[in-house]
């Protein structure tokens, strides 16, 4: 925020550090723990220690203590816009003055709008593949924390200053597909989906999965199986015509979440490179062929020479057909092919990690350069009531578009309590924008690593750690600034005496840009979310105490101007979740 300053008082520092034949230290800016007033710090033990190695005798902490108060009367006078400057423990500690440093905060806000906190190019470009439903099937609530999660973590490395490349890769090939395309030849040849097509093309593979235990339709599919093998043109032609099915029905859902995706890859497009692949693997001597009676795998601690630390990858069933990893291993291939990539990130549920340990390693083994930029970012289960695992190979499958009606409905009985008088219209734009952002927020909210129980009145809550509650933030900031009237003032000064819910609110403010670097930094949006909430509870604690527009002319003009600042950067913090931040609720 003071970056001028800053670099003033930095030369001079080391102006002064220079007349005690110290040169080129190494001098580190901190924020100082924010207790009533603003200011940073910097640490001398450094340059003391750095003293210290070369060969003078001196004792650290007294040395550190001498420099940071010859530092501070060296910089008497200066000005430079700080209150008042401190040596204490061996820091220099340099003070703002309250009423400059909180215009400067909102004017820098005001002035930037959505651009506050985002972070200058960093030239790195990351891949973040995150969804990878499969195709003829459900996109259930097992997707969901991954969709979530993963438009997330694009959202807050964008903004942090890195090029995202967002990635899906689609299951549209195996027994699934077989199975589905032959129930619909058999029940449903002709028919053609509804506005709701992944219900419906959920709805076929269900029947074709309770089918497929009768040994004679089993037959039947493993006999469309080898014509699919042999790519009959009639089969491939249907695969491809339900395929697009498929694609649209995703694509609707995505559009309902705010995703889009640059890449899309598909399981068919790399199934024979990546048979090819294990092939050379196999000449290599790295794989073991064991078929007809045993698979193809490899065994990583035979070849790395440790225990029981990366076990066997099977890379081909005995009979020849492929596996995820005869796929994921020329997936990745092919992404580094395509783009010059600095990070390449699996979103992809935790009870993975060892598979995908055992695919990178691989990757490494194989001779790669690139293998130690592939990242795991693991997440857990999310249970609904009744504790159902959102999950598709556990319990009960939930599937989308019913919790997102169920969610939305809830909503709106919400709403039509709290706003009996909008339009009908309007209450289902309001309901949809609460509903899906409880939902997502309640998977951002909560660690990667932990495991979510959902909790439908905790996540429609108007009062407690919410999506609603902080969209609620928003609507009550615009709600004020649409009831000034007026265009808001140009420039207002704040005075040295703020309220504490004033001063509290713009401390929050001024946390975006750093927490954007730390989420992006740990590929963590819980740091967004938590913040986003402390930031609508501190406008509302300052809603609740400070008048704005029955104020003073002079309060008046800088509380305007300071509830603007909060509503982008509410807004800015909702965007980065992918949660829109309402203009009325």
């Amino acid at each position: 925020m003071f970056e001028k300053e800053k670099s003033q008082v930095e030369a001079k520092i080391r102006e002064y550090l220079t007349t005690e034949s110290i040169e080129d230290p190494v001098l580190e800016f901190r924020q100082i723990p924010f207790s009533g007033e603003w200011g940073i710090a910097v640490p001398l033990f450094p340059v003391a220690a750095g003293e210290a190695r070369s060969g003078k005798k001196i004792i650290v902490p007294k040395r550190a203590q001498e420099l940071a108060e010859g530092i501070k009367n060296y910089l008497h006078g200066s000005g430079f816009g700080f209150s008042h400057i401190d040596a204490v423990n061996g820091y220099l500690n340099l003070y703002f003055s309250t009423s400059e440093y909180a215009q400067r905060v909102v004017d820098t806000i005001l002035e930037t709008g959505e651009d506050y906190g985002r972070g200058e190019d960093l030239a790195k470009t990351v891949m973040v593949e995150y969804s990878q439903p499969n195709t003829h099937k459900s996109f259930h609530v097992g997707h969901l924390r991954n969709v979530i999660l993963g438009g997330s973590i694009c959202r807050i490395l964008e903004f942090a200053g890195y090029r995202v490349i967002r990635a899906n890769y689609l299951g549209d090939i195996g027994l699934h597909v077989v199975k589905w395309m032959w129930n619909y030849l058999k029940n449903h040849v002709g028919e053609v989906p509804g506005e709701n097509k992944t219900h419906w093309m959920n709805d076929i593979y269900a029947e074709a999965d309770r089918l497929f235990q009768d040994p004679s339709n089993e037959a039947e599919v493993r006999e469309l199986y080898g014509r699919w093998n042999a790519r009959d043109p009639e089969v491939v032609a249907l695969w491809q015509k339900t395929r697009q099915w498929s694609l649209e029905g995703f694509e609707q859902i995505y559009d309902l979440l705010g995703e889009t995706f640059d890449r899309i890859y598909f399981e068919s497009e790399v199934e024979d490179s990546g048979v090819v692949l294990v092939e050379k693997m196999i000449e290599e001597g790295l794989a073991v062929d064991e078929r007809p009676e045993g698979p193809v795998f490899i065994d990583l601690d035979a070849v790395l020479g440790t225990e029981d630390e990366y076990r066997v990858l099977v890379l081909l069933r005995s009979d020849g057909s492929s596996l995820y990893a005869t796929k994921d291993l020329p997936l990745a291939i092919k992404k580094f092919e395509e783009y010059d990539l600095d990070q390449s990130i699996y979103v992809i549920d935790v009870r993975q990690s060892l598979y995908l340990k055992q695919v990178f390693k691989t990757l490494e083994v194989l001779g790669y350069p690139w293998a130690d930029k592939l990242y795991h970012l693991a997440y857990e289960l999310v249970n609904l009531p009744g504790n159902v695992t959102m999950a598709s190979r556990e319990g009960t499958v939930v599937l989308f578009d019913d919790l997102v009606a169920e969610a939305t409905s809830r909503a709106r009985t919400i709403v039509d309590e709290k706003n009996p008088e909008v339009s009908d219209e309007a209450k289902t734009s309001i309901s949809e924008a609460v509903a899906l952002g409880a939902l997502k927020y309640t998977m951002l909210s909560r660690d990667n690593s932990k495991v979510v129980t959902f909790d439908w009145d905790a996540a429609l809550d108007f009062n407690g750690q919410a999506a609603p509650y902080i969209q609620y933030a928003h609507v009550r900031a615009n709600s004020i600034l649409r009831r000034a009237g007026e265009t808001l003032p140009k420039a207002a000064p704040f005075p040295d005496n703020l309220e504490k819910a004033e001063v509290d609110l713009i401390e929050l403010l001024t946390r975006l840009p750093g927490e954007v670097v730390r989420a992006a930094e740990q590929f963590r949006p819980l740091t967004i979310a938590g913040l986003s909430y402390d930031l609508a509870k501190a406008f509302n604690d300052f809603y609740n105490t400070c008048h704005v527009l029955n104020a003073e002319p002079e309060v008046r003009a800088y509380r305007l101007r300071l509830v603007a600042a909060a509503q982008q950067v509410i807004a800015t913090s909702l965007n980065l979740l992918g949660i829109e931040a309402p203009s009325a609720m």
